[in-house]
């Protein structure tokens, strides 16, 4: 019986134009413009906010007034579907992709993403990765039948432009200098302990990753990787994955238990 009286409700917070709500009276039985424009903002400012706490980065290219405005928009198209609040914003890259004021600067929707998917390794599930021990024994006749389980905070960003570069440069991590737009960079992010990383892939790597995610073993991996990028390093490529903590368990074809 609440329903259309919710769905009014949420229709008119995020709608500046929409009449308060027929339901919502004043101790003089009046509608409460007033207030309720006052709680409208609230809230608008509140979502706008905790896009602001997720992108950064995107704020910092674009400028604070500009930021505003882009997100204002997309909370009104886009409300909240989850209680999450720090998950809110997954469909922000997208937007942006489409935001016509944003179009000259094209890696801008990347680097979003780059930072939705910081989000979603911050709060993925915890795991123990394995560590360089733990691949020591592997009989090097036998690597190629490795299948691995990636951890669970993993996330590939890939990209026609040098996402990475851009994002650490206006996160901090890396001081201001001249780019080659047109250079494309993969990123992967995990958090095998308390923070989230954030590493470049070297050319095929994100094939590389993809097709461990799929369940393929090594060997077949590294092909798809190839076929990719002929300049593959599957040692580079190889360590890169053990030394970043991105595995958290593996197994052979002759063996029925994973080693974790």
């Amino acid at each position: 019986m609440f329903a259309p009286l919710q769905n009014d409700f949420a229709a008119a917070l995020l709608d500046a134009h929409k009449a308060v709500p027929d339901a919502l009276t004043a101790h003089n039985a009046n509608p409460p413009v007033k207030r309720f424009a006052v709680y409208r903002n609230n809230v608008i400012v509140g979502l706008v906010n905790a896009l602001r706490t997720r992108f950064p980065a995107t704020e910092k290219i674009v400028g604070a007034d500009f930021f505003f405005a882009m997100a204002r928009l997309f909370v009104a198209a886009h409300p909240p579907r989850s209680k999450i609040l720090s998950a809110y914003g997954e469909d922000f890259p997208d937007f942006i992709a489409t935001f016509e004021p944003a179009a000259e600067l094209p890696y801008l929707p990347d680097v979003a993403r780059l930072e939705a998917a910081r989000t979603r390794a911050y709060h993925a599930a915890d795991a123990e990765p394995l560590s360089p021990q733990d691949f020591g024994a592997l009989d090097p006749a036998q690597i190629g039948n490795l299948r691995v389980t990636l951890h669970p905070s993993l996330q590939i960003v890939r990209s026609r432009h040098p996402v990475v570069t851009i994002w650490a440069m206006n996160a901090g991590d890396m001081a201001l200098g001249p780019v080659d737009e047109n250079r494309a960079e993969d990123a992967l992010v995990s958090r095998p302990g308390f923070d989230v990383l954030v590493r470049q892939l070297p050319p095929g790597g994100a094939a590389f990753l993809l097709a461990l995610a799929r369940g393929e073993a090594l060997a077949s991996a590294a092909g798809a990787a190839l076929d990719e990028a002929s300049d593959f390093d599957l040692a580079a490529n190889l360590a890169g994955l053990i030394g970043s903590g991105a595995t958290t368990s593996f197994t052979l074809s002759d063996q029925k238990d994973p080693v974790s």
